[in-house]
């Protein structure tokens, strides 16, 4: 589970390559200066969706719906095709989690859990990030990588789009291909990387929209001492 969410995560980081200049990509302009202009368009979000569905031969699908501010508050939640979701509240430096049953059954270990979990358990994010346990963090860099070419015009959805396929001598055996906002500003609306063993789609959306995430009601929060009870 923790590898396939962190390759998923790291995927999404490096998917913040690609995107075309506003009003258009010219055909005199290179694939680099497409993804410097879109990098530096996607790091002045104030608040952006992304929604990842990472498939492997080995350990199922993995599907996530996260949204972000991209710095310290954001909310997401991951379903796991062999079982269990996980959700997760951020805000600045603290963590509300709540696992369903399935996922504390399978993952956990714990197959004693029969009843649903309606409590968030809240935890300090210092925390989760020595613990290493895979949560979500909210912020994403907009870095290039790779060598990159143009590939052919297409659409997203009602959106038209240029392909940028890019491939990196780190990782031989897959390619990344980005879908990038022709008209308009410079949005990144969808990324697909391929290999062998895995696929990965990752899609943005509501970009700059108002971001509506709050902490849970009080009496749905135990605490994480309560918690390791």
């Amino acid at each position: 589970m923790a590898t396939v969410t962190t390759t998923a995560l790291c995927l999404l980081a490096s998917a913040a390559l690609a995107g075309c200049g506003a009003g258009g990509a010219g055909e005199d302009r290179s694939a680099g200066d497409i993804l410097d202009e879109a990098n530096a368009r996607m790091r002045k979000l104030e608040s952006v969706t992304v929604d990842i569905t990472n498939r492997t031969t080995s350990s199922g699908t993995v599907t996530s719906h996260l949204v972000t501010d991209l710095d310290g508050r954001c909310r997401s939640k991951t379903t796991w095709s062999k079982g269990g979701t996980l959700e997760q509240i951020r805000l600045d430096d603290s963590d509300y989690v709540r696992p369903d049953r399935a996922y504390l059954q399978k993952w956990k270990k714990k197959p004693g859990v029969t009843g649903e979990q309606r409590l968030w358990v809240k935890t300090p994010v210092k925390q989760a990030a020595a613990g290493g346990n895979g949560l979500t963090s909210c912020e994403r860099p907009f870095d290039s990588f790779g060598t990159a070419k143009k590939g052919g015009p297409t659409r997203v959805g009602d959106t038209e789009a240029v392909e940028l396929i890019v491939t990196d001598k780190a990782d031989k055996e897959g390619t990344y291909t980005f879908y990038v906002a022709r008209e308009g500003e410079p949005y990144l609306l969808k990324t697909v990387y391929k290999s062998a063993a895995q696929q990965t789609t990752t899609s943005f959306s509501g970009f700059d929209e108002p971001l509506n995430v709050r902490a849970p009601k009080p009496d749905e929060v135990l605490s994480a001492g309560a918690a390791g009870g």
